[in-house]
């Protein structure tokens, strides 16, 4: 009788095992989707936070970089992943907003995606190559004027972030040029460097290093104020450019109907990424700004999405 019980217990050990082990989340890598090029903005914010995501998770993070149409690509990779918890995506206000106005032919909709949680809050560049005529912003508008569709802008694809900077910032200004389209932002910037085109719709946090190296400089940043990094390149709000006083943002995200166990464990991740005085200090050398803590919940960043959509369905007249 006694052998007979200590069989079945340990059949019941071997069963119970795997089970047990299927529920610990995270026990495997998980893959964090940048639906850009490497480089660019998102690419960059997206390995910080993942790195400090994983210390929380006890698990590997990996980007994937998958560009394409404005982020779209990627985007539709993440949304028809599994809802497990190893597949998410690094989104910004171009992906998972305006997206949804620009693009017809998307294969996703809000309702595909758990947001996780807000990481960033960037800021708006206007970048010309360093031999560009004008070097104010009066002199690009007079000369933008003069030579209508002759100037080009370059930007990380139709439906990204970038694209929307350009649009708010030619709006704001009232000027004519040619808008060109990238798989991501650092093949734009790379271009305005080499003096293949004559600017870039971008953000301080991916134009940093060659606006402090002097591969391009600064015309316009669409802020209310003057960034500390960069007081020499005039800020919309000097210029009364009202339209052009924009932040972008990046956020997770993760395919729906993820569980709730999985959901807050991503949530406290990206919640202790965002606090940690060391990705804040990345932020800042990037300039960038940490998001807040309270933009670090699935419930607040759903509604916060939900604003920015209705607000970018507003500005492109949809």
């Amino acid at each position: 009788m006694l052998i007979i019980r200590r069989s079945l217990a340990v059949i019941c050990l071997a069963i119970a095992t795997p089970v047990a082990a299927q529920d610990v989340y995270p026990s495997r890598a998980i893959t964090m989707i940048v639906p850009f090029a490497a480089g660019g903005t998102s690419d960059i914010i997206a390995r910080i936070t993942a790195e400090e995501m994983s210390k929380v998770l006890g698990q590997p993070i990996i980007i994937e970089n998958i560009g394409g149409a404005g982020g779209a690509t990627g985007l539709t990779r993440a949304a028809n992943a599994a809802p497990d918890g190893y597949t998410i995506a690094l989104g910004n206000t171009g992906t998972n907003a305006a997206n949804y106005w620009i693009n017809e032919g998307l294969k996703f909709t809000p309702a595909d995606f758990t947001p996780i949680g807000v990481v960033a809050k960037t800021s708006p560049v206007i970048a010309l190559k360093k031999d560009f005529p004008a070097k104010t912003y009066a002199e690009f508008v007079a000369y933008a004027k003069a030579n209508p569709k002759k100037i080009n802008l370059g930007h990380a694809g139709v439906g990204s972030s970038n694209y929307l900077i350009c649009l708010n910032f030619l709006k704001a200004s009232g000027v004519d040029v040619t808008l060109i389209g990238y798989r991501g932002a650092s093949p734009a910037l790379n271009d305005l460097i080499g003096g293949h085109i004559d600017g870039v719709c971008d953000t301080a946090t991916s134009l940093k290093g060659a606006l402090e190296g002097g591969t391009a400089k600064g015309l316009v940043v669409g802020s209310p104020r003057r960034l500390e990094q960069f007081k020499s390149i005039e800020s919309a709000g000097d210029l009364k450019l009202d339209g052009f006083q924009i932040q972008g943002w990046n956020a997770v995200f993760a395919p729906k109907a993820l569980p709730a166990a999985i959901l807050a464990r991503l949530e406290g991740a990206v919640e202790a990424a965002i606090t940690s005085e060391r990705f804040k200090k990345q932020m800042s050398d990037l300039v960038s700004e940490a998001a807040a803590p309270a933009e670090a919940k699935s419930t607040a960043m759903a509604t916060f999405v939900a604003g920015e959509i209705a607000r970018y369905k507003s500005l492109l007249g949809k």
